[in-house]
């Protein structure tokens, strides 16, 4: 069967492009597109218009976890049948981050989870969510990181996603 898959990937372009590197030493043969940084409209749609049901070559499409592909876009049915996602998607440190730590963690919250993890695993939850557009489309889910394994991160998850196999 042949495969459509997006790869997520978080820290813009920087860890996406690590990871492309090595993809393509070892995946010459697969069609592969990327996300560019500053894509317009024409070049979104190209992009999306890759993913066809009948394609007769495998495709991987490699994208920014929380950028324009991971929210949004309806790729139903045979278009898309694997989603991949590199790590938990936590924000950077910035300073409005830290404002939102201080105050949850002055009313009595775990300031550290409302302002990183929270918002990054819900960038998770919207990568995946690609996949299964309608009660017909099936896949796989891949998450890629060992903080999926914690049970902090594995009481955010959906309850179809907690059947998994360890790799």
């Amino acid at each position: 069967m042949l495969q459509a898959i997006i790869c997520f990937s978080f820290h813009p372009y920087q860890y996406l492009n690590m990871v492309l590197d090595e993809w393509r030493i070892f995946n010459e043969d697969i069609t592969t597109i990327v996300q560019g940084t500053r894509m317009d409209e024409e070049e979104r749609a190209a992009f999306l218009e890759s993913f066809t049901a009948d394609n007769k070559r495998s495709l991987v499409g490699f994208a920014v976890l929380g950028g324009v592909f991971s929210e949004g876009i309806d790729l139903k049915g045979d278009r898309l049948n694997g989603v991949v996602v590199v790590g938990v998607g936590l924000p950077q440190i910035g300073f409005e981050r830290d404002l939102i730590k201080k105050h949850f963690a002055g009313i009595g919250k775990n300031g550290y989870d409302y302002a990183y993890v929270f918002p990054g695993m819900n960038k998770v939850l919207q990568a995946g969510g690609r996949l299964i557009r309608s009660e017909k489309d099936t896949g796989r889910i891949v998450l890629i990181d060992d903080r999926y394994l914690l049970p902090k991160y594995q009481a955010l998850l959906p309850n179809n996603w907690k059947n998994f196999t360890l790799w």
